[in-house]
């Protein structure tokens, strides 16, 4: 077997395992790496150049600078000042996500969703709407905005890099702007316009503007009240019994009570409004200085699979968990028995500064709360210097992205703007191992000439098809392969890719890289393309099929704008 059919089936051979979800992508990389390290295709003293590139040490930079920007609170801040009260629906919602995109376009795709989810939430609310409303629609524009500028996704850095890998030079920063803007203006057009009219409202207008669903559980119930009387009593306090637990058990309501009974219920009023309609005692409630917040448990938190004590014990009591979200009510288990699963929502109440101390490290993505976030206003005027600073230096300096942004969060850490707690987990790890593994991996599907066999066959395929042709079919391509990889994984692959095919065809290759580009990152069709469009699926209340209700027709425009603009600018 050739070198390049080796390559050519490590590669497949990753790819079936990235879409069957069955393994963790960095670690799918490791292996991929390892395999071609073991058949010749990557020498052993090369395997570990990932770790060293530039485009990885510029991605884990970011995101810490990105993190110290987020923790400011000037952002959240910055956005509610923004939002006129009195607008329309429509009205409030582009401007948030046009905010959302501005955001993403200069930090991490996340952060830009976490600083906006609780506004998106208060907008639907204010205008008796379900979240639902409003969710999608602000992580479709998160996603937009990071096709704008250099930095905006992991994806945009590691094309820059294989540009410099192959013609010589990276992208300058905003090199990606004028497609990025016309790509995400036109997609930000249709979301407010017709997106959010596609999805369903599954809940009459009235319901949807009352309070979320919790769960919790109610001890210390009265001696001499019957059963009856307080399943009445809770029901006029829009709560509903759902279960009697004992010990760890879960029994029917219906049980003979004992002592130490609890019950689990679920309810649209807090555990403290509902102990008053039984005239307990408020020892569930929260002290005056503290705040609540829904939250949402984010892919890769140190929580999954675990129970909802881990929350207090992680946060050294700082913060706790007073009520659990409706998958909790469809399972009917005591809090105790109860483990975490990426998805869930989880009320947890704290002081206002451990809320933003500890929602990050925990992967604890806020969707509402019942104060406005703190703001620290001299680490956010100096957080957002040295962040501003860092880009002229990179646009104006011509200093490499690696180093400007890498001495950006070594004055932020110098200087004690973040905590130092915060500067190591601000970076998603399992992105940087999957970085670095994939780069070499990448490289040898080229050296092996597996990438030009491929290019040639693209290449004789769309010989004399138009230039807006050609560039909707790399992008397409693209897409497609997004939905199922990582949007890394993928620029990876099909970055060389590109380089070579518009070589064959004669045409710019910065043309097709930007297709590459733009198409890496519309993962608009499944939660699973991206992961802000996972975290918003159970707070929104989203089926797998709305995804492609709402994404389809912009994952049509999206391709045809970029093609067009791409085409008219390297005609």
């Amino acid at each position: 077997m050739t070198p390049a059919l080796i390559s050519a089936a490590i590669l497949v051979g990753a790819l079936i395992l990235f879409v069957s979800e069955r393994v963790r992508h960095d670690l799918i990389a490791v292996m991929a790496l390892l395999a071609c390290v073991a058949v010749g295709l990557v020498a052993p003293d090369a395997a570990l150049n990932g770790f060293g590139d530039p485009a990885v040490v510029a991605v884990a930079a970011v995101l810490i600078v990105g993190r110290a920007l987020e923790l400011t609170g000037i952002a959240g801040r910055v956005t509610r000042v923004l939002i006129p009260q009195r607008a329309s629906f429509s009205v409030k919602l582009a401007i948030l996500m046009g905010v959302a995109a501005l955001l993403s376009g200069f930090m991490n795709n996340i952060a830009a969703l976490v600083i906006t989810m609780p506004l998106a939430t208060a907008i639907a609310r204010d205008s008796k709407r379900q979240p639902g409303a409003t969710l999608m629609p602000l992580a479709f524009a998160t996603i937009l905005g990071g096709m704008t500028t250099l930095i905006g996704t992991p994806a945009n850095l590691i094309l820059s890099s294989v540009r410099e890998r192959e013609l010589g030079e990276p992208f300058r920063f905003f090199a990606m702007t004028p497609v990025g803007i016309a790509v995400a203006g036109v997609g930000l057009v249709y979301l407010t316009l017709i997106g959010w009219r596609l999805l369903p409202e599954r809940r009459s207008a009235g319901e949807a503007a009352a309070r979320p669903w919790r769960v919790f559980e109610i001890d210390n119930l009265p001696a001499d009240a019957s059963m009856r009387s307080i399943v009445a009593a809770l029901r006029g306090a829009t709560t509903r019994v759902l279960s009697l637990v004992r010990d760890r058990r879960s029994l029917p309501v219906d049980t003979p009570r004992a002592p130490g009974d609890r019950l689990l219920v679920l309810s649209r009023v807090t555990p403290e409004e509902a102990c008053r309609a039984l005239q307990l005692p408020l020892h569930t409630g929260t002290a005056r200085e503290e705040a609540n917040a829904r939250m949402v448990v984010a892919h890769g938190s140190p929580l999954v699979g675990e129970g909802h004590a881990s929350v207090s014990f992680l946060t050294q009591g700082a913060l706790r968990v007073t009520a659990a979200g409706p998958r909790a009510a469809r399972l009917r288990q005591p809090l105790a028995t109860l483990t975490i699963s990426t998805g869930d929502q989880l009320f947890v109440s704290g002081r206002p500064d451990d809320l933003a101390r500890f929602a990050g490290r925990l992967r604890l993505l806020e969707i509402d709360r019942s104060d406005a976030p703190p703001v620290d206003v001299r680490a956010a005027v100096a957080t957002t210097a040295i962040f501003v600073g860092a880009i002229l230096v990179t646009i104006l300096g011509s200093v490499p992205p690696a180093i400007s942004f890498l001495g950006a969060a070594a004055l932020i850490a110098g200087l004690r703007l973040i905590a130092t707690s915060e500067i190591y987990s601000s970076v998603d790890w399992s992105v940087i191992v999957l970085l670095a593994a994939m780069i070499p991996v990448g490289a040898s599907f080229e050296t092996s000439g597996a990438a030009g066999m491929v290019a040639q066959w693209l290449g004789n395929t769309l010989t004399g098809a138009p230039l807006v042709i050609a560039l909707a079919t790399i992008c397409t391509a693209t897409l497609i392969l997004s939905v199922f990889l990582n949007n890394v994984a993928t620029s990876i692959i099909m970055g060389p890719l590109a380089i070579k095919v518009a070589i064959v065809l004669g045409i710019a290759p910065d043309a097709m890289l930007l297709a590459v580009l733009i198409g890496a990152s519309s993962d608009f069709l499944t939660p699973i393309g991206h992961q802000n469009n996972l975290l918003v699926m159970g707070p929104g209340g989203y089926r797998f099929t709305d995804y492609a209700r709402a994404g389809a027709l912009l994952s049509v425009l999206v391709v045809s704008v970029a093609s067009i603009v791409l085409a008219t600018l390297y005609a």
